[in-house]
Order: C-alpha cells, then structure tokens, then sequence
C-alpha cells in the first residue's frame, strides 16, 4: 500500500513537471515602466567600420529607473539586419523592446521577404 501511495506520488509531480517545463521554457520577460524614458542623448554616430554594425545608444532599464546604454558596434550578420531598442506605450504604461538582429526583411518594412511583393524596395527607410 506505500509503494503504490509513493508511486502515484511520483507519477503525479512527473506529470506537473512535465507540463510546466514547455511553459516556463517559452515565457518572455518584458520590461515595463509607468514613467516614460527621457529623450534620448545625442550622440555622435562614428565613420562605419567594414563588417559591423552601429547600435545606437538608449535609456536601459536598470532596476526601477531608465540608465543611459552608450552606442556601440555590433559584428555584422550577413542575411540579419539590427532592430534598435525602443520603449512603447501601451495603455499607462512604458515597454521596453530590447534590439535584436532579424532574419529575412531587407528592405526593413517589417514584411518577410516570402510575403513581401518587393523585397527589396529602395523607396522604404
């Protein structure tokens, strides 16, 4: 009779971690503030250098405050092109989107590629 209550016992925390494994693997941290950032530093872009990136430098969030991440270069990713971070509002409050480097727009409208009837319009900034 304890065998079989210890059993199902393991049976059973098996089974809730099993399913809380996918969950927590696939969660996303997002960073949010009820104030909105200060403007954003002026900085001085330097000459490009072959094979990176610049990413322009913007408020971070460090704790419960915004704290000034400086600019800097980013080893270029053929096939990638860089998003910057950006804070947004939604509702009341401010979210901040961490830059990444994405796949498969290279013209930057936000449109993949295979959707997209031109890839590669010169006339979108």
């Amino acid at each position: 009779m304890k065998l079989r209550k210890t059993l199902l016992a393991a049976i059973c925390v098996g089974t809730l971690a099993g399913i809380a494994a996918p969950l927590t693997a696939n969660a996303k941290a997002g960073v949010y503030f009820n104030v909105a950032p200060p403007e954003p530093r002026y900085e001085v872009v330097p000459v490009p250098r072959r094979g990176y990136v610049w990413s322009h430098g913007y408020w971070n969030a460090r704790g419960n405050r915004h704290v000034w991440q400086a600019g800097h270069w980013e080893r270029e990713r053929h096939g990638y092109y860089r998003s910057q971070s950006t804070w947004t509002q939604h509702d009341n409050r401010w979210q901040l989107e961490r830059g990444r480097w994405n796949r498969g727009d290279s013209d930057h409208d936000g449109v993949p590629n295979n959707q997209d009837r031109a890839p590669n319009n010169p006339y979108v900034q």
